[in-house]
């Protein structure tokens, strides 16, 4: 059996405490990378969302674009109503629905103008309105 002198212990102890150094600077840089990747996913998620919406956004108002001008609409009680609603509005509101080709978004734009008619309180939805409404 050797016997360990000092130095020998000083020596194991030194080196011992430069892997140790090592092992804190590698479990350092791997917490910073999981922290990293933790806070990327919600912003990806984020971006998906916002991308989304405004490509909805986009396409709606290729569909129903602003710029459209229409002679005021008499008030009147009976007539056409927002598909799927009791929500009376003008004939161009039903053709500007009609005209939206993806189902689930037109069901999705109908029930958001009638959500903001009622809200309102609005007596008859009209372009003006509808092209407000069904801005997301």
């Amino acid at each position: 059996m050797t016997q360990t002198t000092r130095d020998d212990i000083a020596g194991r102890l030194d080196a011992l405490e430069e892997r140790l150094g090592r092992l804190e600077t590698l479990l350092v840089g791997l917490t910073q990378q999981l922290e990293h990747q933790r806070t990327e996913a919600p912003k990806a998620v984020e971006s998906i969302q916002t991308w989304v919406t405004d490509y909805v956004s986009m396409r709606l108002q290729q569909l129903v674009p602003e710029t459209c001008e229409h002679a005021p609409a008499p008030e009147a009680s009976d007539g056409p109503y927002l598909p799927g609603t009791t929500i009376p509005c003008t004939d161009d509101v039903v053709h500007r629905v009609g005209r939206i080709p993806i189902p689930f978004v037109r069901q999705m734009v109908v029930e958001k103008v009638a959500q903001q008619a009622q809200q309102e309180k609005i007596a008859r939805v009209d372009v003006v309105f509808f092209e407000r409404a069904a801005t997301f």
